[in-house]
């Protein structure tokens, strides 16, 4: 049975994410945060449906009304939550001879940082309250994040051997296992494995999605980070270069759009917080970009429409959740055509 991982830009159904809630690690920043939870999720209702796991209802649809999402477009359900960042525990979507089909595989709070029990049953649950409707559903005995992986829905995979490689997700597997684990449950065989990049403040363990994204049209769009004085210069320098060395399957090289360094920005202890346009989310007929008031701002809208040319760019001061070490594409997760009910 031919197994395939669609890409991002293909068409969706929705997006899954998870509203912040008092007994998350969001509870001394909620009066912040929430309001772009309600802009993310405004933003999507004007192009497709969203899928809120939420703690209050009620609470939650005041928001949303107040931030002029489309509630006609908006399913809330009330599920218990360690956290919001929907990208990592939420079901990895393939077709199987064309139709859908949920993995769900396991989420270990990337590496047993975090606790993660009731984040870990989320995909189970929804499916078990039909919200997936006839979509089959297959529990999957590896940990694998949806932060970690990108794909072109043709077989080609982008990720970091700091991730998938790591001892504190599937210490079992070496990187030829993996590889053959990968092709078997979601049909990749074309894979670019970067050994540079990383985001100081990151918890995922340079996450792919935070460095470097697969576009249309062979293209690449990535972090690039042209400050010699920052500690970020040699790693993401040398990133590049591997970028510059992939080849798409019959052998030509990528094109590739650099995005713009933001600004550093600090937390109030004074670690590094992890800002990065890379993580953006593609929805039907748009791009949601994460912003953070910044200078260089447009120079990564710009970007963004250089590789996303048929879609409207929209920009979202994500400036809130960098607080706790993510961005947009963290905290959603796209839900492709013929999942939902």
């Amino acid at each position: 049975m031919a197994t395939r991982l669609p890409a991002e830009w293909e068409p969706q159904d929705g997006v899954l994410l998870a509203w912040p809630h008092p007994q998350t690690d969001w509870h001394p920043y909620l009066d912040r945060v929430e309001p772009v939870f309600a802009r993310i999720i405004a933003a999507i209702t004007r192009f497709e449906r969203t899928l809120v796991v939420v703690h209050d209802r009620d609470a939650v649809e005041i928001v949303l009304r107040e931030a002029g999402a489309d509630l006609s477009r908006v399913r809330l359900v009330e599920l218990p939550a360690n956290d919001t960042w929907a990208r990592d525990f939420g079901p990895i979507c393939v077709e199987q001879a064309g139709t859908p089909h949920i993995l769900d595989f396991g989420f270990n709070g990337w590496g047993l940082k975090f606790p993660s029990h009731l984040d870990n049953l989320i995909t189970f649950d929804l499916h078990e309250l039909g919200v997936f409707g006839v979509c089959s559903r297959e529990t999957i005995g590896l940990i694998l994040e949806g932060g970690s992986i990108e794909s072109d829905g043709a077989g080609t995979l982008l990720t970091t051997s700091e991730c998938l490689e790591n001892r504190n997700r599937n210490p079992h597997l070496d990187r030829n296992q993996i590889e053959e684990a990968l092709g078997d449950l979601i049909g990749a065989n074309h894979f670019l494995w970067l050994e540079n990049g990383y985001l100081a403040g990151d918890d995922t363990d340079s996450h792919v999605d935070t460095l470097a994204r697969l576009c249309p049209d062979d293209t690449i769009l990535y972090q690039r980070c042209d400050d010699a004085n920052d500690e970020h210069y040699q790693s993401l320098s040398d990133m590049e270069d591997e970028l510059r060395a992939f080849r798409t399957r019959d052998g030509r090289p990528y094109r590739l759009v650099p995005l713009p360094w933001p600004s550093a920005t600090f937390d109030e202890e004074g670690d590094r917080l992890p800002a990065t346009y890379a993580n953006y989310l593609i929805i039907n007929g748009a791009v949601l970009l994460p912003v953070y008031s910044d200078p260089r701002d447009g120079e990564a809208i710009e970007a963004a429409a250089l590789a996303f040319p048929d879609r409207e760019i929209i920009p979202i001061d994500c400036s809130a959740l960098v607080l706790q070490h993510g961005s947009l594409h963290c905290v959603t997760m796209q839900l492709p055509r013929g999942v939902l009910a």
